[in-house]
């Protein structure tokens, strides 16, 4: 599924829409950003609450699809700006991680 397509599939919100055609092929959830590094997978959609400008340089060196930041939380401005640089796609969501990561799981299966 691509990027853009999680938007409506999953009712989520654009942030920054950095490569709407990247293509999403998991769900990975976690919030400790080296253990992010080491094992996400290529292409996942990340679910998070961390917000900020090191969440995007990660998802950039990881080659992750899409952060999606859960809980309602917004990315700080560093992070867009960032994100925007560097055509990283951050979407939001005002429901919790697992919520939210089911919701991805359950479109993209």
């Amino acid at each position: 599924m691509k990027a853009k397509e999680l938007l409506e599939k999953c009712g989520l919100k654009s942030s920054v829409v950095g490569a709407p055609d990247n293509e999403i092929t998991c769900t990975y959830c976690c919030d400790l950003l080296s253990i992010v590094m080491g094992k996400a997978p290529a292409g996942c959609a990340w679910v998070t609450v961390m917000g900020n400008m090191n969440s995007v340089a990660v998802a950039s060196l990881a080659e992750i699809g899409a952060i999606i930041l859960a809980d309602g939380i917004k990315p700080d401005a560093n992070a867009i700006k960032r994100a925007e640089e560097n055509g990283i796609n951050i979407y939001l969501s005002e429901e919790p991680v697992f919520d939210t990561a089911l919701k991805i799981h359950e479109a993209i299966s």
